[in-house]
């Protein structure tokens, strides 16, 4: 279909080749949004992973009320993420909103904070299970030679967190390039397609415009773009870990 020309009524596509990649290569729009979703993922993914991996480390001890605050910091995960944007509508809501200046002030950047709030405790059971994976016995070891509790984080659980980094890097930005209901929901893109991410524009020409081989072309790239950006990255790092 991306090589097709194909809208709302036509009987069938009409081949037309790199047309539609053509056309898009040479549109300000596509590259304002690439740079937009570009942006989102950088000031998302490493904030996210770093969250995470304190509430994992704050949740692995042994208490009463462990369940139940794992369960808190996790409950934003199971929600659904138009209800998240409903929430953060009500918090970032003009004169009203509780950080209504924040959202005047931040910007692009006020979602951002609201997709870690979310993401971070999806991220937090992964570095919890790669944590609680590491044998106690190293680090009563590191104790027994005087190491403090920053040095055993630091050298002995942060390199041993590798595959578990590797993983969790992988989702975290694959994640971040699959955004398009809280955009819907809070900013429809506004202002002027400031916040407007790849995903909202491929539903934008698939579903609003009825664009289905410009929509097509737009999926192609996305999925080009992850394989681009995410498989070297694995393939790279993965045989720099030990998993033993």
């Amino acid at each position: 279909l991306s090589l097709t020309k194909y809208k709302l009524g036509m009987s069938a596509p009409e081949f037309i080749g790199l047309k539609n990649y053509i056309n898009l290569a040479g549109s300000s729009l596509f590259w304002k949004v690439m740079g937009n979703t570009l942006f989102f993922a950088l000031i998302t993914i490493v904030p996210s992973m770093v969250v995470g991996l304190f509430l994992a480390t704050l949740v692995n001890r042994k208490s009463r009320l462990i369940g139940f605050v794992r369960t808190s910091y996790f409950y934003p995960v199971v929600m659904p993420m138009i209800a998240i944007a409903s929430i953060w509508m009500f918090i970032y809501m003009a004169k009203n909103g509780l950080l209504d200046q924040m959202l005047i002030s931040m910007g692009f950047q006020a979602m951002a904070f609201m997709y870690v709030w979310k993401e971070a405790g999806y991220l937090m059971v992964f570095f919890l299970s790669g944590i609680q994976s590491i044998s106690t016995d190293v680090n009563e070891a590191a104790r027994i030679d005087g190491a403090n509790s920053w040095t055993i984080f630091r050298k002995i659980t942060l390199p041993l967190l590798a595959p578990t980094f590797l993983f969790v890097s992988t989702i975290a930005l694959t994640n971040s390039f699959k955004l398009v209901d809280h955009v819907v929901i809070m900013t429809e893109g506004a202002p002027n397609n400031a916040s407007t991410l790849l995903l909202y524009y491929i539903y934008q020409q698939g579903f609003t415009n009825f664009n289905y081989g410009v929509s097509s072309a737009l999926t192609t790239v996305m999925l080009l773009l992850l394989m681009v950006v995410a498989l070297p990255r694995f393939l790279s790092q993965d045989k720099k870990i030990q998993y033993n």
